[in-house]
């Protein structure tokens, strides 16, 4: 059996280095002021496709992202990592994209891409916090859906098996393929990059990049060429709205309905601390004072 599966993934800013040059005067993340991830449960996602892959070799795994021009580091991590391919979507239009935009984008550059039996996504993205991109482009494909995920057990005759783990416990839930499933971060861990891939891959760019002149490499004054004309392995797809052919009215600032109003950097710091011993009565104390300064409680 192979599978045609679609991995959902997100460059996003490392939030846990959030300063005040961290949201333009517009409402949206300035992304240049901040350093750049792989969204951490997509890399969940991800593994999820590569065992899959493991058990049916013939499946090919593309990873679909939305982003400025260095997105495209988002595909060859995930090529180092065993992907087969991916597809980079940035244009000037798609900036600013909440939700809604985003997943109109996804949804119009997936239907290019042609048929698929599975598109998997992390549950939610570090920058936003929503788990709201992965549900809507499901509903605008219009196909079932499996959030909260945690692994696929098994994939049989078109019906796919999955775990879920929500805070009441577990569910088993089955779907019938084509199916969406989010994934969430208590999923195993990313497999590490590949040497081998990372050799065949590092020099795989999307036209964009192609357009930058090279640079004399340190220390030598040597130039080292740009080699993704050596093989269609390292031509990266870049797409933009006219390539899948988006309303850009629905992408992008004009697209979102959801505005930004303040981004706040919350630094918690302990001003004083208490000790306690195992005793009833200071427990009982301790309680009784979280409940009058309305820390616990109604």
């Amino acid at each position: 059996m192979s599978l045609r599966i679609i991995v959902l993934a997100k460059q996003v800013p490392d939030t846990r280095n959030v300063g005040k040059d961290a949201m333009k005067a517009d409402g949206t993340v300035n992304r240049a002021a901040l350093p750049a991830i792989f969204n951490p449960e997509d890399l969940n996602a991800l593994e999820q496709a590569l065992r899959l892959k493991d058990l049916f070799p013939d499946t090919t795994v593309n990873i679909i992202t939305m982003g400025p021009p260095r997105a495209a580091d988002i595909i060859r991590e995930g090529l180092f990592r065993g992907a087969d391919g991916g597809y980079l979507l940035t244009d000037r239009v798609f900036a600013g994209a909440d939700t809604l935009a985003t997943s109109y984008a996804l949804h119009e550059a997936i239907k290019k891409t042609g048929d698929f039996d599975l598109i998997i996504s992390g549950r939610q993205a570090i920058d936003g916090d929503t788990a709201q991109v992965g549900p809507q482009v499901a509903e605008k494909l219009k196909i079932p859906q499996i959030t909260y995920s945690e692994e696929i057990q098994s994939i049989d005759n078109g019906k796919i098996t999955v775990k879920r783990r929500l805070e009441r416990g577990i569910e088993i839930v089955e779907a019938m393929l084509p199916v969406l499933i989010t994934v969430t971060g208590s999923a195993p861990a990313c497999r590490p990059r590949n040497a081998r891939l990372i050799q065949k891959y590092k020099y795989a760019k999307t036209p964009s990049e192609k357009q930058v002149a090279p640079q004399p490499s340190e220390g030598t004054g040597v130039v080292k060429p740009l080699l993704g004309d050596l093989g269609v392995f390292l031509n990266l797809i870049e797409w933009g709205a006219a390539d899948v052919s988006a309303d850009v009215q629905q992408c992008g600032l004009s697209g979102s309905p959801t505005k930004v109003k303040k981004i706040e950097n919350v630094v918690f710091q302990a001003k004083e601390s208490k000790t306690l011993d195992s005793s009833d009565e200071q427990i009982e104390a301790l309680m009784v004072e979280l409940i009058a300064n309305h820390t616990i409680g109604g």
